[in-house]
């Protein structure tokens, strides 16, 4: 089994969550292994100084991480990034990427500048799905041509921000501050988690604050019967694979 590009870390203040993205055009290194290495320099360094600036400990991960193996940019593997952080009484959120992070009352944090940028390739082979052609050969292609484009956004101004070889991109992350006392929870799941929880309308299930670590494993293993079984063309949840990776990870903070 290939191994998951979904990484979850965590220290005595914070939790990382990364999603190493699906490469459907060569890359010299597997998104697994530059998500595991980013996660476990920014795991690190959160260990280290549990108060260092967020954004900066991204900017130096990025740079590390590219040196480790010798990445250049738009030919090189990325990784979403999401940093939760108990700080005096905070919560300090930092996002880069569409991973996902559900709050009390509701409260959904997200950063959707790729989707954004509305890519031919992207609504064509989401069309296609839909129509009922399911991962054929013409899907793969429209990957591919959908991966070159984003390549030609990534990381400037107009387009999208993500961990690949560029510091700078930590600039770019959105971050917020919650009170950890109005704030008991929190829930931090990867697109290919939240999606199809979403559409199953189970979310409140996958952000119920009392369920433990069984509990959550079974709703990962629902989403994936689910593709499986009741929808392996794709056609009621267009996406890129039959199976995107997978992670969720709750917080709880006690007063």
């Amino acid at each position: 089994m290939e191994e998951s590009a979904d990484k979850i870390f965590v220290t005595p203040h914070a939790v990382i969550l990364l999603d190493g993205a699906s490469a459907f055009v060569p890359v010299p290194v597997p998104a697994s292994a530059y998500a595991d290495y980013l996660g476990r320099f920014l795991a690190d360094a959160l260990t280290a100084d549990p108060a260092a600036d967020l954004q900066e400990i991204l900017a130096e991960g990025i740079k590390a991480t590219a040196a480790h193996y010798d990445l250049r940019a738009g030919e090189s593997p990325s990784s979403t990034v999401t940093i939760a952080r108990e700080r005096d009484e905070h919560l300090d959120l930092l996002l880069l990427g569409d991973n996902t992070v559900v709050l009390p009352g509701g409260e959904i944090l997200t950063d959707d500048r790729i989707d954004r940028l509305d890519l031919e390739p992207r609504r064509k082979y989401r069309e296609r799905l839909a129509a009922g052609h399911g991962f054929d050969d013409e899907h793969k292609a429209l990957l591919r041509e959908l991966q070159t484009q984003q390549a030609q956004h990534r990381n400037r101004a107009g387009g999208y921000w993500i961990a690949e070889t560029d510091p700078a991109a930590a600039e770019h992350a959105y971050q917020f501050l919650r009170m950890t006392s109005g704030t008991p929870w929190a829930v931090l799941a990867t697109d290919g988690t939240f999606n199809t929880a979403k559409h199953l309308h189970i979310v409140d299930s996958l952000v119920d604050p009392n369920v433990d670590t069984s509990f959550l494993r079974e709703i990962l293993r629902r989403c994936q019967s689910w593709e499986e079984v009741g929808d392996p063309n794709g056609r009621n949840l267009p996406r890129a694979k039959l199976h995107d990776d997978k992670a969720v990870a709750l917080i709880r903070f006690i007063h």
